[in-house]
């Protein structure tokens, strides 16, 4: 059975073949392409200003590891984004078949790793906070020191190892092979990794609203709850419509699914500003000082509780 790269690549070369080699540009793949690559960018800079004031211009604590991690792993994403859309607008418009499209497939396989890495941290982060809510005493005390950067790099280690599975069976193996691959992967996101960060999230949002925490910080919270809000509304899509994609469904304009993930990647930076600049009204803070009220809040409370 010869290997269907719909469920590998974002899009598929439209081509309309007749007696004087006429084409046919698709209108719609070309305004959801186009849409991706004006997004993309603002992504890059927004996560690229997190990296250097999270890495460069804040005290470092176990939150903003996590963070760093976050925007690192979107950042990635979406360097792959940026070079598919433009890649599928010229294909769309070039009229002629485009073989070089086919060196997108390793490249999307690889682009997966900053996708799943970044359920993974979501995950890590909503857990933690939940345990922090949860049992107090012994978060503040015997939490280890460097768990953050710990729980980091075993799950970088998992993304990077499940993700060189996929690649090696698509890449090299059988369409059967890549299928099984494909469907165990998206059965990890879903059954390990999904369930714990929803109900997690859920508990911080029951525990904050019933105002039994005082002393927690709730900017930190919001953060967590929007951002996980905002990856189920996003970039799930991405992961079902590619799921369904091994059972042979179909799904016309598969680049929406895409644009989404894209989205979703891009905004994380804004959340951030937003809630941190959320103090009066009309007021314009820098975005050391934004971050500094969302993510060294935790430090402040944690010292003064």
């Amino acid at each position: 059975m010869e290997l269907n790269h719909t469920y590998l690549l974002p899009a598929e070369p439209t081509i309309a073949d007749d007696e004087d080699y006429k084409c046919a540009i698709d209108i719609s793949d070309m305004a959801l392409d186009s849409v991706t690559l004006l997004i993309c960018p603002c992504g890059l800079v927004g996560n690229g200003a997190v990296l250097w004031v999270l890495g460069f211009c804040i005290r470092r604590n176990p939150i903003t590891v996590y963070i760093l991690n976050l925007a690192f792993a979107d950042f990635t994403f979406l360097l792959f984004m940026l070079t598919s859309a433009l890649l599928n607008i010229l294909d769309n418009i070039s009229c002629f078949p485009s073989e070089f499209l086919s060196y997108l497939r390793p490249l999307w396989l690889l682009s997966l790793r900053g996708y799943n890495m970044g359920l993974y941290l979501l995950t890590a982060i909503s857990v933690e906070r939940c345990v922090s809510v949860l049992c107090p005493l012994w978060y503040r005390c015997r939490r280890p020191e460097h768990l953050s950067a710990v729980m980091c790099a075993l799950l970088w280690a998992l993304s990077i190892s499940v993700i060189a599975a996929v690649t090696s069976l698509c890449l090299l193996c059988q369409h059967e092979h890549c299928q099984l691959a494909l469907i165990s992967m998206y059965v990890l996101n879903f059954l390990i990794f999904a369930p714990p960060m929803v109900i997690s999230n859920v508990i911080l949002f029951i525990k904050i609203l019933c105002g039994s925490q005082h002393h927690q910080p709730k900017k930190l919270y919001i953060v967590i709850f929007l951002t996980v809000l905002f990856f189920l509304i996003f970039a799930v899509p991405l992961s079902i419509w590619n799921f369904l994609q091994q059972f042979n469904y179909v799904f016309d304009q598969s680049q929406i699914f895409f644009l989404l993930a894209c989205i979703n990647s891009s905004i994380n930076p804004f959340i951030y500003f937003l809630v941190g600049s959320c103090r009066r009204h009309c007021s314009l803070v820098s975005l050391k000082v934004a971050f500094q009220r969302v993510f060294e809040e935790t430090v402040v409370t944690t010292i003064s509780s």
